[in-house]
C-alpha cells in the first residue's frame, strides 16, 4: 500500500508498534491455524504481504527451514528490517508494483492488507500471479460493516456507534471499502481460485479485551480522520475509548473474515 493512502502512515513510532503487536498477539493464532492447514512444509517459498512487525514471517520462517525462503513485503519496514535470519529477505515494496518474478511462490499470506487499498484488485491479481500453480493464498480481511455497540450506557453507546459511522465515512473517502472482508470469497471465487475454505470471526468484545483494546488504539491514532468526516466528534471519540477500556461493556468492533483459497493450473 502506498504510504498516501495507508491510515497509519503518519502515526508515531512507538504507538504503532505497540498497536501490531497487540495485533499479532491477538490474531497470530488463528492466522497460524489457517496457513498450516494448507499442508506448509519445509522448503516451501512463502510471501508475507504487508509484514508490519514481522511475527508471521519469523513463524513462517522456522516452518519452512533453510532449504525454504520468506520473503517479507511492506511499504514501511521500520519494524522489521532488523530481522537476521538466513532465509528471511525484507523488501520494502507496494506489493501492486513490485518487481517479484511470478510463479514463485507456495504460500501467499496477507492480513489487513487489502481493506487499504481502493485498487485492491490490483493487488489480489498481483498475488495471484505470484503463485506457483498449485499454490495456496491466504487472506484476512475485516468487515466493519458488522460493528455495533451491544451493552454499555446509552450515550456511550450513541458514541461508541457514531464512531462506527466516521469509520464508515473515512474508508469511503479515499475510495476503500470498509465491508471489504465479508466480500472476499466471492472476489476469490470470481478470479478462479478453488478449493476455498472460508471463516467469519465477529467476536463480541467485552470492554478491555483484545479487540477492544486494539480499536481503541487505533481510534486514539486515527481521532482527527474520524472527526475529519463530520460523523464524530472529540466527545464521542473519548466516549468511545472510555467505553473499549470498561470491562461492563460488550460490542461488535468488526468481523476478520479469513479465505484459504488454491491456485490452479
Amino acid at each position: 500500500m502506498s504510504e498516501s493512502i495507508y491510515v497509519f502512515t503518519d502515526t508515531q513510532h512507538s504507538q504503532e508498534l505497540e498497536r501490531l503487536r497487540a495485533i499479532e498477539r491477538i490474531f497470530d493464532p488463528a492466522s497460524q491455524r489457517r496457513i498450516q492447514a494448507t499442508g506448509m512444509s519445509p522448503g516451501w517459498q512463502c510471501l508475507e504481504v504487508g509484514a508490519g512487525a514481522g511475527s508471521i514471517a519469523q513463524w513462517l520462517a522456522a516452518i519452512v527451514g533453510s532449504d525454504g525462503k520468506v520473503t517479507a513485503v511492506d511499504v514501511d519496514t521500520r519494524f522489521i528490517a532488523n530481522i537476521q535470519l538466513s532465509n528471511v529477505e525484507v523488501l520494502e515494496a507496494d506489493i501492486r508494483y513490485c518487481s517479484l518474478k511470478n510463479g514463485s511462490f507456495d504460500l501467499i499470506h496477507a492480513r489487513y492488507v487489502l481493506i487499504h487499498l481502493p485498487d485492491f484488485q490490483v493487488a489480489l491479481s498481483r498475488m495471484i500471479d505470484l503463485l506457483k500453480p498449485g499454490g495456496w493464498l491466504v487472506i484476512e480481511e475485516p468487515d466493519f460493516s458488522a460493528a455495533r455497540a451491544i451493552a454499555g450506557k446509552a450515550a456511550a453507546c450513541h458514541s461508541v456507534n457514531r464512531v462506527n459511522r466516521a469509520i464508515s465515512r473515512m474508508f469511503a473517502s479515499r475510495g476503500m471499502d470498509y465491508a471489504l472482508g465479508v466480500k472476499l470469497p466471492a472476489i476469490c471465487q470470481q478470479l478462479g481460485l478453488q478449493q476455498l475454505s472460508v471463516e467469519n470471526d465477529a467476536p463480541l468484545s467485552q470492554g478491555g479485551s483484545g479487540v477492544a483494546t486494539v480499536m481503541k488504539m487505533s481510534t486514539e491514532q486515527l481521532a482527527e480522520k474520524y472527526i475529519a468526516t463530520g460523523e464524530a466528534t472529540q466527545q464521542d471519540i473519548a466516549q468511545y475509548c472510555e467505553f473499549a477500556e470498561d470491562p461492563h461493556t460488550w460490542a461488535i468492533y468488526y468481523s476478520t473474515v479469513g479465505v484459504s483459497a488454491k491456485k490452479v493450473g
